[in-house]
């Protein structure tokens, strides 16, 4: 996975927006106004930040000690950093991806998913 194939992959979900809230190097993805994932556009090779259910966390560092790290500069127990190095498989990459934005998409009040479009 490159840069813009991760950028295709989270824009193409329902309700996000992108930005650089943090500065011109780190490129952040949101659902709601709420951060699901964030990604240093001069690293090599691409590592993201994303969200993840802390159980799931601690799992997923120990099967891929390669390629799964607490998060950077964020909340350990709920952040990763991920490094797509080949360790993981495109499909896994997608699957992190998938389940950082639907934990911060199914904490958001039905008032604010209902605008999303």
């Amino acid at each position: 996975m490159n840069i813009e194939e991760l950028r295709t992959y989270c824009l193409s979900k329902k309700g996000v927006t992108e930005g650089f809230p943090f500065g011109p190097d780190t490129l952040v993805f949101k659902v709601g106004g709420k951060v699901f994932l964030l990604t240093g556009l001069d690293v090599q090779p691409l590592s993201f930040n994303a969200k993840c259910d802390p159980e799931r966390a601690i799992d997923l560092r120990e099967q891929y000690p390669f390629s799964v790290f607490p998060g950077y500069h964020m909340n350990k127990k709920h952040w990763n950093t991920v490094e797509a190095n080949g360790e993981l498989s495109l499909q896994q990459l997608k699957d992190l991806i998938d389940h950082s934005y639907e934990l911060v998409y199914n904490k958001l009040s039905p008032r604010i998913r209902s605008t999303l479009l």
